[in-house]
């Protein structure tokens, strides 16, 4: 059997990413093969695939290298000592991050205990869309010390962290704020956030007295946000890249600032799926693109105006 991967051939532009065929993997003990319906793609795949940041940093003498670290999908195999599943379940993970990857796969092997189970109340797509996405909104609500009542600032709330961080925010029973484009503005408010038409104004002319600001943007948009902040409030700012700009000047001006990286904890995950499986957390999926599409996919991540999430439908036909 062939098992079709996408990779990155080179670091550039989306002319890079190639389908290339192997054949599918034989688990080891304590490893499983997952059939991929959905992978999920996340700002981190593009960053890489232009060559950015630390894992094309570790991968430049790795290429041609498949990225992908969103996945749901049904177990096709199991190696031995294999105990939690069996072939047929439903499967979701976040899997080989940051320097593995392999999501952009028809057919992936990975460790037993890396995978959750999808209740089945759940859609594979909403299941390849929490990952990633997900867990880095629940973490960065955790770091900030998001409690009721607080005042919350969530820049890009419709985006794939943003609107799963808004709806972790509310149901902490936060007040939260959040900028968004004019499209998404009755979007954010169905998610119970007030919200910000960025257009129109930067976030510090329309919200004050904020106790925490989750930052998911960086740079400018970043830095203007702290204008917005009490005395005593704490941030949590996700872009790598401006990561050190923004903390150093948030501690110049006096309050708690630290960047994260995301790390792949399969309990929180199979929370987030009973969430869904319960309807208290709901996944938004902009677009799902077939495998061969895409380039197409990695250029609507690219607009930094996606609502929700961006998916790639592995199998075929």
């Amino acid at each position: 059997m062939e098992n079709k991967q996408i990779a990155i051939t080179e670091f550039g532009g989306v002319n890079t990413l190639a389908i290339q065929t192997n054949s599918v993997p034989t688990p080891k003990s304590g490893e499983i093969v997952v059939k991929v319906a959905f992978s999920g793609i996340n700002p981190i795949d593009v960053k890489t695939r232009a060559g950015l940041g630390w894992a094309a940093a570790q991968n430049k003498d790795n290429l041609p290298w498949v990225p992908g670290y969103d996945i749901s999908g049904q177990v096709f195999s199991c190696g031995d000592g294999v105990s939690r599943f069996s072939n047929g379940d439903n499967v979701a993970g976040f899997i080989g991050f940051p320097l593995v990857g392999g999501g952009y796969s028809q057919y992936v092997c990975v460790p037993e205990n890396d995978l959750c189970a999808v209740p089945d109340a759940v859609t594979l797509e909403a299941a390849a869309a929490l990952p990633l996405a997900g867990q880095t909104a629940a973490q960065a609500i955790n770091k900030a010390q998001v409690k009721e009542g607080d005042r919350v600032l969530i820049l890009a709330g419709a985006g794939g962290v943003g609107h799963l961080a808004v709806q972790i925010a509310v149901a902490a029973k936060a007040e939260v704020f959040t900028t968004c484009s004019e499209s998404n503005l009755d979007y954010m408010a169905t998610l119970g956030a007030h919200a910000i038409n960025y257009h129109f104004a930067p976030a510090s002319e329309r919200v004050s007295e904020v106790d925490v600001l989750i930052d998911l943007v960086g740079g400018d948009t970043a830095l203007d946000a702290l204008k917005c902040l009490n005395d005593e409030a704490r941030i949590v700012t996700v872009p790598t890249l401006s990561a050190e700009l923004i903390c150093d000047k948030a501690k110049l001006l006096g309050f708690q600032a630290t960047g994260m990286l995301v790390e792949p904890a399969p309990e929180q995950l199979e929370t987030m799926l009973y969430m869904v499986s319960v309807g208290i957390l709901k996944t938004e999926i902009q677009t799902t693109f077939p495998m061969k599409e895409v380039q197409a996919a990695h250029l609507q991540v690219e607009t930094g105006h996606t609502r929700g999430k961006v998916l790639l439908k592995m199998q075929e036909g």
